[in-house]
């Protein structure tokens, strides 16, 4: 087996045209914690990747202000391995996405030869499972041009690999500030628990049939400090729509789902 901790030194050798990687592979844990190696396109097509633990453990980095640390799943109802702040952020995009089944932190890491022959490696941050059960790779950095020219590298591999199956990978760009935000506001609600007492969603939504202010609705469906945290849990899970590329407060506009709303709607996709 290729020594998976070591084969990814080197900073350029992966930076090569799209098209000239070979011998893709994958390294996972099984469901008993037993490393496999298998081809990359068998272990795509026969492996729950979402159901596996991290193949390598996010790094602990001294001096950052955020560590490796859970997020809970509110489309699985588990939790899910978050190496960063950035990380979590994208999670919660993800998290949100009503064409996401499942999430998983560092299920797998690729393996493949470069042009010289060399074997390099990449362990993504995210697995993301869509409903049509095809999968998104995807790595969350803080800035364009984070990892340097290794990670670039591995994104063009990673890239090929991915579409030769008929998968994605990405490289997440940051969120707008305001934007993130919001959504960590309102996945704070995120939770069945914020839906409230029986009878309750559907009194919010029928406040909000129409466009109106966040108060005006909430106030109309019952007592504001019961309703809000239903409203709130309503807009996390796409039944009610506002704009949340503007900063959210009490007079904010909030509709139906589908509303075309002033500016953008539901900024992340």
């Amino acid at each position: 087996m290729i020594n998976a901790d070591t084969a990814g030194s080197g900073s350029r050798a992966g930076r090569v045209s799209a098209g000239r990687h070979t011998g893709f592979e994958a390294v996972f844990l099984d469901p008993v914690g037993q490393v496999i190696q298998q081809r990359w396109a068998d272990a795509a097509l026969a492996v729950a990747f979402e159901d596996l633990a991290p193949v390598s453990a996010f790094p602990v980095i001294p001096g950052r202000r955020w560590g490796p640390g859970l997020w809970w799943s509110s489309t699985t109802g588990r939790h899910v391995s978050a190496g960063s702040n950035a990380m979590r952020t994208q999670l919660i995009v993800l998290d949100r996405d009503p064409r996401v089944t499942a999430l998983a932190g560092r299920p797998v890491r690729l393996l493949w030869h470069n042009p010289r022959g060399q074997v390099r490696s990449w362990v993504p941050q995210i697995f993301a499972r869509y409903t049509d059960g095809t999968a998104l790779l995807a790595d969350c950095p803080s800035h364009p041009d984070a990892g340097g020219e290794r990670a670039l590298g591995a994104a063009e591999a990673v890239t090929e690999a991915c579409t030769q199956i008929g998968w994605t990978y990405r490289r997440l760009p940051p969120l707008d500030d305001i934007l993130a935000a919001n959504l960590k506001w309102l996945a704070g609600y995120r939770h069945p628990r914020n839906a409230g007492r029986l009878g309750l969603t559907a009194a919010v939504l029928d406040a909000f049939t129409r466009p109106r202010l966040l108060t005006e609705g909430a106030e109309a469906a019952g007592d504001p400090i019961e309703v809000l945290p239903a409203v709130f849990h309503a807009l996390w899970h796409r039944q009610l729509t506002a704009d949340l590329e503007a900063p959210l407060h009490e007079r904010v506009l909030v509709g139906p789902c589908g509303w075309g709303g002033p500016g953008k709607t539901e900024g992340a996709g």
